[in-house]
């Protein structure tokens, strides 16, 4: 049956980019958001321009409240569902030796697993997550259990079990064989890419190749993923890694990386220029449907390669400040032309909600030093949580905004549900001008939004919250 969902509506129309956003946003303080019986949108405008046809619909009136876009969180792990605010006595590599390896070996137990899973979907969907590229478990049954229960709640996902063929000893239940790395990616991908519908354009479920890093991998492995990639990149298969997130001097990820491979940089172990010297190897891993995560130290060169490429970053500011990992330079990222989207990286974040990575975004980048230092529009952080997300997973064309003939992936937030939120709207400082008022509105309901002000959430039309 069509829908008329009412409300004050918030979006960014069209394709803009990060930098354009404030031109696309719309605001639709009374607004109407039509759905028909297949889940798309037929109709987002002002309510009393609302066509006749529409006049005998089903009315869900969710007014005084504001209905977005779903949010977008383009990496986040599975494995670390039970393993927030995990104190692991320093930065990244001791935080994964002394908490996240031991955490994510627990689901070699199939009940265990299933319980993640559970839990993983249901904090979704409390946070509002409507799409969401997730790093996965090694462990098959562990990834069964996440995509059944996934495709039983009604959420995208695109995830990928995590693959490592090297590691510390607190690893070890984590490695496989360079062999059975390719072949459980393989088997994955055969089992549950498009597994719902049986059409990638129409999916909710897709795989991903997800090497963990690149000092989980081998060249070798990096080689045969490129391979495999090759092989499955026109079936609409993902790659997710890490990229760039730690660089303390000496003994962090960035330089550690560049020493185990002797190359040139981080990324050209993912652009098949993984032998010494940066030479070419094997086939690019790059490409439309690649986020790579963090991203806080990358080199002109490398955001240069990704833009060109189309490969997108997956912003994480929770988890670099949780982890010491430094600040994502905003003004020089954005002027790359690079994609940037948001991820809460739970567990290396300790928030599963991308409104609190936006505010965080804002927190960070206003921080930055001298001329780097900039205030993120309120357009800039609705952009990065919702439409930008859906670009970064190649879906732009299904969901991410309420452009008409998309699918409607929506959140409805209830200020009442939050008091602090509720006062900030009601009776919040506003500027006589009505663009900057409407700013202003925006930005106290991004920073204002929590668990509790999610009151609804719906993919594809239909509410999964129930």
């Amino acid at each position: 049956m069509t829908q008329v969902h009412l409300g004050h509506v918030f979006h960014l129309a069209g394709r803009p980019g990060v930098a354009d956003s404030p031109s696309a946003l719309v605001s639709l303080p009374d607004g109407a958001l039509v759905i028909d019986d297949d889940g798309r949108i037929v109709f987002c405008g002002d309510r009393g321009r609302l066509p006749a046809r529409f006049g005998s619909a089903e009315t869900v009136d969710h007014r005084p409240g504001f209905l977005l876009p779903g949010f977008v969180d383009t990496h986040i792990h599975f494995p670390q569902t039970f393993a927030g605010d995990s104190y692991g006595g320093g930065q990244l590599l001791e935080w994964l030796d002394q908490c996240i390896f031991p955490a994510e070996s627990r689901l070699a137990d199939p009940e265990f697993a299933h319980q993640a899973a559970v839990e993983f979907c249901e904090r979704r969907i409390a946070a509002g997550t409507t799409a969401a590229m997730v790093f996965g478990s090694a462990f098959p049954h562990a990834q069964d259990a996440l995509f059944t229960e996934t495709r039983r709640r009604g959420l995208r996902m695109v995830s990928g079990r995590g693959i490592q063929t090297v590691g510390p000893d607190s690893a070890a239940a984590l490695i496989t064989s360079e062999e059975d790395a390719l072949r459980l990616t393989a088997e994955e991908i055969d089992r549950w890419h498009a597994a719902d519908t049986g059409d990638v354009a129409t999916a909710l479920l897709h795989v991903a190749i997800v090497p963990r890093f690149s000092l989980s991998v081998t060249a070798e492995t990096l080689k045969s993923l490129g391979e495999l990639y090759d092989s499955v990149r026109d079936r609409g298969v993902y790659v997710h890694s890490h990229l760039n997130e730690n660089n303390r001097p000496g003994t962090g990820e960035v330089d550690s990386v560049l020493q185990t491979y002797q190359v040139d940089s981080y990324l050209d172990t993912y652009d098949g220029k993984f032998l010494p010297g940066s030479q070419v190897g094997g086939t690019s891993l790059l490409g439309r449907r690649t986020i790579l995560a963090h991203c806080v130290h990358c080199q002109d060169a490398e955001l240069q390669r990704m833009a060109e490429t189309g490969t997108s970053i997956s912003h994480c500011p929770v988890s670099q400040l949780f982890l010491g990992s430094g600040t994502m330079p905003w003004r020089r990222t954005v002027a790359s032309g690079v994609n940037i989207s948001a991820g809460t990286d739970f567990a290396g974040g300790d928030e599963w909600l991308i409104p609190r990575v936006l505010g965080d975004a804002f927190k960070v980048h206003i921080n930055e030093a001298d001329e780097a230092g900039v205030s993120m529009h309120p357009a800039e952080m609705l952009f990065v949580g919702t439409l930008a997300g859906a670009r970064a997973l190649d879906m732009e064309d299904r969901f991410g905004n309420f452009d008409g003939g998309k699918e409607a992936d929506f959140v409805v937030v209830d200020p009442s549900r939050t008091p602090a939120l509720a006062n900030s709207i009601l009776r919040g400082v506003r500027s006589s001008d009505a663009d900057m008022a409407r700013d202003q509105t925006l930005f106290a309901l991004l920073m204002g939004i929590r668990e509790s002000s999610i009151a609804q959430v719906y993919v594809q039309g239909r509410r999964v919250d129930e």
